[in-house]
Protein backbone atom coordinates (compact mmCIF):
# COMPACT_ATOMS: atom_id res chain seq x y z
CA UNK A 1 0.00 0.00 0.00
CA UNK A 2 1.18 3.13 -1.04
CA UNK A 3 1.68 6.26 1.29
CA UNK A 4 1.93 8.66 -1.11
CA UNK A 5 -0.17 12.15 0.01
CA UNK A 6 -1.91 11.91 -3.45
CA UNK A 7 -3.40 8.78 -2.65
CA UNK A 8 -6.81 8.13 -2.74
CA UNK A 9 -9.22 6.68 -0.33
CA UNK A 10 -9.56 3.04 -0.14
CA UNK A 11 -12.73 1.17 -0.93
CA UNK A 12 -14.57 -1.43 1.36
CA UNK A 13 -16.06 -4.59 0.37
CA UNK A 14 -19.37 -3.16 1.53
CA UNK A 15 -19.28 0.39 0.11
CA UNK A 16 -18.25 -1.59 -2.97
CA UNK A 17 -21.02 -3.78 -2.91
CA UNK A 18 -23.53 -1.00 -1.98
CA UNK A 19 -22.18 0.93 -5.22
CA UNK A 20 -22.42 -2.06 -7.77
CA UNK A 21 -26.25 -2.30 -6.46
CA UNK A 22 -27.04 1.01 -6.92
CA UNK A 23 -27.00 0.44 -11.03
CA UNK A 24 -24.37 2.63 -11.79
CA UNK A 25 -21.32 1.36 -10.43
CA UNK A 26 -17.31 2.37 -10.65
CA UNK A 27 -15.58 -0.03 -13.74
CA UNK A 28 -13.56 -2.61 -11.81
CA UNK A 29 -10.08 -3.22 -13.20
CA UNK A 30 -8.93 -6.59 -11.53
CA UNK A 31 -5.01 -6.41 -12.39
CA UNK A 32 -4.00 -10.17 -11.42
CA UNK A 33 -2.69 -12.47 -13.53
CA UNK A 34 -5.05 -13.92 -16.46
CA UNK A 35 -5.30 -17.30 -14.51
CA UNK A 36 -6.03 -15.65 -10.93
CA UNK A 37 -8.69 -13.83 -12.40
CA UNK A 38 -10.27 -17.31 -14.08
CA UNK A 39 -10.01 -18.98 -10.53
CA UNK A 40 -12.33 -16.48 -8.83
CA UNK A 41 -13.34 -12.58 -9.67
CA UNK A 42 -15.77 -9.73 -9.15
CA UNK A 43 -18.73 -10.33 -11.51
CA UNK A 44 -18.47 -7.25 -13.95
CA UNK A 45 -14.48 -7.04 -13.25
CA UNK A 46 -12.25 -6.49 -16.55
CA UNK A 47 -8.82 -8.25 -16.43
CA UNK A 48 -6.18 -5.69 -16.88
CA UNK A 49 -2.97 -7.44 -15.84
CA UNK A 50 -0.53 -5.50 -13.68
CA UNK A 51 2.19 -5.86 -17.04
CA UNK A 52 -0.48 -5.17 -19.14
CA UNK A 53 -1.52 -2.36 -17.57
CA UNK A 54 1.81 -0.73 -16.72
CA UNK A 55 2.75 -1.44 -20.62
CA UNK A 56 -0.22 -0.06 -21.89
CA UNK A 57 -1.56 2.87 -19.82
CA UNK A 58 -1.22 5.35 -22.01
CA UNK A 59 -3.84 3.88 -24.24
CA UNK A 60 -5.91 2.13 -21.84
CA UNK A 61 -6.90 5.81 -20.74
CA UNK A 62 -9.19 6.37 -23.10
CA UNK A 63 -11.16 3.21 -22.22
CA UNK A 64 -11.27 3.70 -18.50
CA UNK A 65 -13.51 6.20 -17.62
CA UNK A 66 -13.62 8.19 -14.47
CA UNK A 67 -14.82 5.79 -11.55
CA UNK A 68 -12.72 3.02 -10.98
CA UNK A 69 -12.35 0.64 -8.67
CA UNK A 70 -8.47 -1.41 -8.63
CA UNK A 71 -8.50 -5.29 -7.84
CA UNK A 72 -6.19 -7.52 -7.06
CA UNK A 73 -5.67 -10.49 -4.04
CA UNK A 74 -4.59 -8.53 -1.33
CA UNK A 75 -4.01 -4.47 -2.50
CA UNK A 76 -0.58 -4.81 -3.29
CA UNK A 77 -0.59 -5.30 -7.02
CA UNK A 78 -3.68 -2.81 -7.37
CA UNK A 79 -1.92 -0.22 -5.15
CA UNK A 80 0.90 -0.31 -8.10
CA UNK A 81 -1.71 -0.21 -10.92
CA UNK A 82 -2.73 2.62 -9.18
CA UNK A 83 0.37 4.48 -8.89
CA UNK A 84 1.06 4.02 -12.94
CA UNK A 85 -2.64 5.42 -13.89
CA UNK A 86 -2.04 8.24 -11.63
CA UNK A 87 1.19 8.89 -13.12
CA UNK A 88 -0.25 8.40 -16.94
CA UNK A 89 -3.11 11.09 -15.87
CA UNK A 90 -6.14 9.34 -14.26
CA UNK A 91 -7.24 11.13 -11.25
CA UNK A 92 -9.60 10.08 -8.82
CA UNK A 93 -8.91 5.80 -8.63
CA UNK A 94 -9.84 3.48 -5.71
CA UNK A 95 -8.20 0.24 -4.53
CA UNK A 96 -10.24 -2.20 -3.02
CA UNK A 97 -9.19 -2.64 0.90
CA UNK A 98 -7.71 -6.08 0.97
CA UNK A 99 -8.66 -7.04 -2.09
CA UNK A 100 -10.43 -10.33 -3.43
CA UNK A 101 -9.10 -11.82 0.18
CA UNK A 102 -11.46 -9.32 1.86
CA UNK A 103 -13.86 -9.91 -0.81
CA UNK A 104 -14.37 -13.03 0.20
CA UNK A 105 -14.00 -12.58 3.90
CA UNK A 106 -17.16 -10.37 3.57
CA UNK A 107 -19.00 -12.95 1.92
CA UNK A 108 -19.28 -11.15 -1.57
CA UNK A 109 -20.56 -12.53 -4.37
CA UNK A 110 -17.94 -13.97 -6.98
CA UNK A 111 -17.60 -15.87 -10.32
CA UNK A 112 -15.38 -19.54 -9.71
CA UNK A 113 -13.88 -21.27 -12.50
CA UNK A 114 -11.42 -23.38 -11.76
CA UNK A 115 -9.32 -23.47 -8.91
CA UNK A 116 -5.28 -22.32 -8.74
CA UNK A 117 -2.97 -21.42 -6.08
CA UNK A 118 -2.36 -17.75 -6.15
CA UNK A 119 0.86 -16.33 -6.79
CA UNK A 120 1.61 -15.75 -2.98
CA UNK A 121 1.16 -19.19 -1.75
CA UNK A 122 3.61 -20.41 -5.08
CA UNK A 123 6.31 -18.32 -3.80
CA UNK A 124 5.87 -19.60 -0.12
CA UNK A 125 5.91 -23.14 -1.47
CA UNK A 126 9.17 -22.32 -4.02
CA UNK A 127 11.41 -20.52 -1.27
CA UNK A 128 10.03 -22.29 1.65
CA UNK A 129 11.37 -25.58 0.21
CA UNK A 130 14.68 -23.55 -1.10
CA UNK A 131 15.17 -22.93 2.26
CA UNK A 132 14.43 -26.57 3.64
CA UNK A 133 16.19 -28.26 0.81
CA UNK A 134 19.36 -26.07 1.16
CA UNK A 135 18.98 -26.04 5.41
CA UNK A 136 19.44 -30.33 4.93
CA UNK A 137 22.06 -30.24 2.34
CA UNK A 138 23.94 -27.44 4.64
CA UNK A 139 24.58 -30.41 7.19
CA UNK A 140 26.60 -32.34 4.82
CA UNK A 141 27.75 -29.36 2.07
CA UNK A 142 29.54 -26.66 3.63
CA UNK A 143 28.51 -23.39 2.43
CA UNK A 144 24.69 -24.53 0.57
CA UNK A 145 22.92 -22.95 3.75
CA UNK A 146 23.60 -19.69 2.12
CA UNK A 147 20.90 -20.32 -0.95
CA UNK A 148 18.82 -20.18 1.50
CA UNK A 149 20.26 -16.86 3.01
CA UNK A 150 19.86 -15.18 -0.09
CA UNK A 151 16.33 -16.39 -0.56
CA UNK A 152 15.59 -15.17 2.94
CA UNK A 153 17.09 -11.52 2.20
CA UNK A 154 15.33 -11.38 -1.27
CA UNK A 155 11.76 -11.97 1.25
CA UNK A 156 13.12 -9.23 2.91
CA UNK A 157 13.67 -6.71 0.23
CA UNK A 158 10.19 -8.06 -1.16
CA UNK A 159 8.24 -7.49 2.31
CA UNK A 160 10.08 -3.68 2.66
CA UNK A 161 10.04 -2.69 -0.86
CA UNK A 162 6.18 -4.09 -1.65
CA UNK A 163 7.39 -5.88 -4.75
CA UNK A 164 8.15 -10.00 -5.57
CA UNK A 165 10.37 -10.69 -8.46
CA UNK A 166 9.99 -14.10 -7.70
CA UNK A 167 5.92 -13.65 -8.09
CA UNK A 168 6.76 -11.53 -10.96
CA UNK A 169 8.91 -14.40 -12.40
CA UNK A 170 6.23 -17.37 -11.46
CA UNK A 171 3.15 -14.79 -13.32
CA UNK A 172 5.16 -15.30 -16.49
CA UNK A 173 4.63 -19.70 -15.91
CA UNK A 174 2.05 -20.89 -18.26
CA UNK A 175 -0.25 -22.40 -15.06
CA UNK A 176 -0.47 -18.56 -13.47
CA UNK A 177 -1.28 -16.82 -17.65
CA UNK A 178 -4.16 -18.39 -18.21
CA UNK A 179 -5.91 -17.47 -21.30
CA UNK A 180 -3.93 -15.03 -23.16
CA UNK A 181 -4.85 -11.42 -22.36
CA UNK A 182 -3.32 -8.58 -24.80
CA UNK A 183 -4.11 -4.96 -24.92
CA UNK A 184 -6.22 -5.48 -27.91
CA UNK A 185 -8.49 -8.07 -25.66
CA UNK A 186 -8.69 -5.78 -23.12
CA UNK A 187 -9.73 -2.89 -25.12
CA UNK A 188 -12.21 -4.80 -26.85
CA UNK A 189 -13.96 -5.64 -23.40
CA UNK A 190 -13.50 -2.03 -21.97
CA UNK A 191 -15.45 -0.65 -25.26
CA UNK A 192 -17.97 -3.52 -25.01
CA UNK A 193 -19.75 -1.58 -21.56
CA UNK A 194 -22.38 0.60 -22.03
Amino acid sequence: MTTDASRTAGLTPAVLQQLMTDGNGPRILDVRTPGEFQSTHISGAYNVPLDTLREHRAELLAHIGEDVVLVCRSGARAAQAEQALTEAGLPNLRVLDGGMMAWEMAGAPVNRGPERWDLERQVRLIAGSVVLITGITGLFVPGVHLIGTAFGAGLTFAALSNTCAMGMMLSKLPYNRGPRTDIRTVITSLRGRS
